[in-house]
């Protein structure tokens, strides 16, 4: 749906632009990879530093652990990036280059996300690495906010935003405010709410504004004085691993195990239902992964802590 919108833009965009570049040349591709990966790392940055796009990424850091699965851990909201694409068509790549470009980027992110594979020499100071991108995902001081680059990690070293993962010092991964839940609906919705509350309670119009557009952690005084938030201590972190009875941990399981059997069903017969069908399994899907994180919210927990608002 959204990338369907994305699509008619950046064509409407191309059809407007007299500039031309031919696929069949070599050097089109060459500025094709170097221009998406430029346009990602600036992407990234902003989903970082300004809050309704880090409200997006969140899910994504969401994870205490860090694996291959984590590169699976997307958002359902990935409105934020039409604009950091919207140049390439104007100078005249078409759609389906860009789209192209998008793809073999994302790609190429899956493998980086894992704690198997360590320093890499001479790879690290040229391309993002799993050892550079352990640091991006970290909550530790000195890694904060570094490393943002998708394929190429010189971006992160022209725009001072490189860090090195250091031995003695242990990565830390999550959010600063822990996710402290399981239920995927809450974990792509949580910033949101935090912004919206804070939005509501500041008095000045502007920052109800700007509490949208600052970067994660910033909060209006008068807000951050009445609803008071505990400091980052990464000292005092813990992993979010609360006790199951043994009965609701498998229940959990197997309602898992389901809703990956509907979706994947889901998926393969798409093309054949109707607008009404479609909405009706994507519902049923969503309904049961909630399920899932209510199963395996303890009873006697409050309400999760949103992150890093």
């Amino acid at each position: 749906g959204w990338k369907a919108v994305v699509l008619v833009v950046y064509a409407a965009l191309y059809e407007l632009s007299p500039l031309r570049l031919d696929a069949g040349l070599w050097w089109t591709w060459v500025l094709l990879f170097f221009a998406d990966d430029f346009s990602y790392y600036w992407y990234h940055r902003a989903g970082h530093r300004i809050r309704i796009l880090w409200a997006s990424h969140v899910v994504h850091h969401s994870s205490e652990h860090y694996n291959l699965s984590t590169a699976l851990r997307q958002t359902w909201t990935p409105m934020g990036g039409i604009v950091f694409w919207a140049w390439m068509p104007l100078a005249g790549f078409a759609p389906w280059m860009v789209f192209l470009a998008l793809s073999w980027n994302l790609l190429y992110q899956y493998w980086v996300h894992t704690q198997q594979i360590g320093r890499m020499g001479w790879f690290d100071r040229w391309f993002c690495s799993p050892s550079n991108h352990r640091v991006h995902h970290a909550v530790n001081p000195k890694y904060l906010d570094k490393n943002y680059g998708g394929i190429l990690i010189v971006w992160d070293r022209l725009f001072g935003t490189y860090a090195t993962e250091d031995d003695d010092e242990p990565v830390v991964y999550g959010t600063r405010a822990p996710l402290r839940s399981f239920n995927p609906l809450w974990a792509n919705l949580q910033v949101y709410a935090s912004l919206a509350c804070d939005s509501w309670h500041a008095a000045s119009w502007a920052d109800k504004l700007r509490v949208w557009l600052k970067p994660p952690g910033w909060r209006p005084a008068d807000v951050a004085r009445r609803f008071p938030k505990p400091a980052f201590d990464l000292a005092t972190l813990q992993r979010y691993d609360p006790p199951l009875p043994r009965a609701t941990a498998w229940a959990a399981a197997l309602l898992f195990v389901a809703a990956l059997g509907a979706t994947s069903a889901y998926l393969w017969q798409a093309h054949r239902l109707s607008t009404g069908g479609l909405l009706a399994g994507g519902a049923g899907i969503i309904v049961g992964l909630w399920l899932v994180g209510w199963l395996t919210q303890p009873r006697t927990s409050t309400s999760a802590t949103v992150a890093r608002a």
